[in-house]
């Protein structure tokens, strides 16, 4: 089997900071082949590809596939900006993948000799691919691939394999489109943003919903924010933000639970509350 995608152009950027809280859709179907079973697989190969990078804390699909179901988002079967953004912050996530398979199909073709045949069958994919930005539903980044992957049996005087259908030409023709974008894709999402909440205020400390397993580090300084209405641009409309109110720093003291970190104020201002955003401090 030849599987004749380039590598990615792109090199995924160095790991600056904490890991980022990733979600990948199940990609939307649009050819007419295969019904969900490639959606699915497209997604659970792009997750294969970032998670190598081990900058990010993936999120498994049926995780998000329950949000979906449960809150009543994507009930067509296609994902917007807004309703991954919506199941992002439910899930505490800082990006949200989603995609289509624009294209895909299969052809065969074969030849006679006098002493045997040659059968050739081609797998062909088109995906496209979005970053979402959990907080703003902003699109971070899109980007479209293309990839092919072929088989050739010989039959010679009864001699040989013959060239039945092979299900690997799926999988390899998505993995050859899809090897074009991770690389960037994984790039757009590590220059994004590294946020996390506030989860819970005691006494005892500051609650945050990220910790160890994020890369969060003792003695680290983060900024906490509180959020406001949405701001919505006055041309179109649209909702670019929200407002937010800086109320100081905190700084963390020690880690809890399943990747979770306690901090304590590391500057005077207003009291975090849960709900609150941090961010990393500079």
């Amino acid at each position: 089997m030849t599987q004749t995608a380039p590598p990615a152009s792109a090199a995924p950027s160095a790991f600056t900071g904490p890991r980022r809280r990733v979600g990948i859709v199940s990609f939307e179907n649009k050819s007419a082949y295969g019904q969900s079973r490639i959606g699915g697989a497209a997604a659970d190969i792009l997750l294969t590809e970032l998670a190598k990078t081990g900058k990010f804390i993936i999120v498994e699909r049926e995780k998000l596939d329950k949000v979906f179901a449960e809150q009543r988002l994507g009930q067509t079967g296609a994902v917007d900006e807004q309703t991954a953004a919506q199941t992002g912050k439910l899930l505490g996530l800082n990006a949200v993948v989603i995609g289509s398979i624009s294209n895909f199909g299969m052809s065969a073709k074969g030849t006679d000799y006098i002493v045997g045949q040659r059968k050739s069958q081609t797998a062909t994919a088109a995906v496209d691919v979005r970053v979402v930005d959990a907080e703003s539903a902003k699109v971070l980044y899109a980007e479209s691939g293309q990839g092919e992957s072929s088989l050739t049996a010989a039959d010679f005087l009864g001699m040989g394999t013959k060239a039945g259908y092979d299900e690997r030409l799926e999988g390899d023709a998505l993995r050859a489109a899809i090897g074009k974008v991770a690389s960037n894709v994984a790039s757009k999402i590590d220059e994004g943003e590294w946020t996390c909440r506030v989860a819970l205020v005691q006494q005892s400390g500051i609650y945050l919903d990220a910790g160890k397993d994020s890369g969060l580090k003792i003695g680290q300084r983060l900024k906490v924010y509180r959020l406001g209405e949405v701001v919505k641009s006055p041309q179109t409309g649209l909702p670019i933000g929200r407002a937010q109110e800086y109320l100081g720093d905190v700084t963390i003291i020690d880690y809890f639970g399943d990747n979770g970190s306690i901090a304590k104020p590391a500057s005077s201002g207003p009291a975090p509350a849960t709900g609150d955003l941090a961010k990393l401090a500079e």
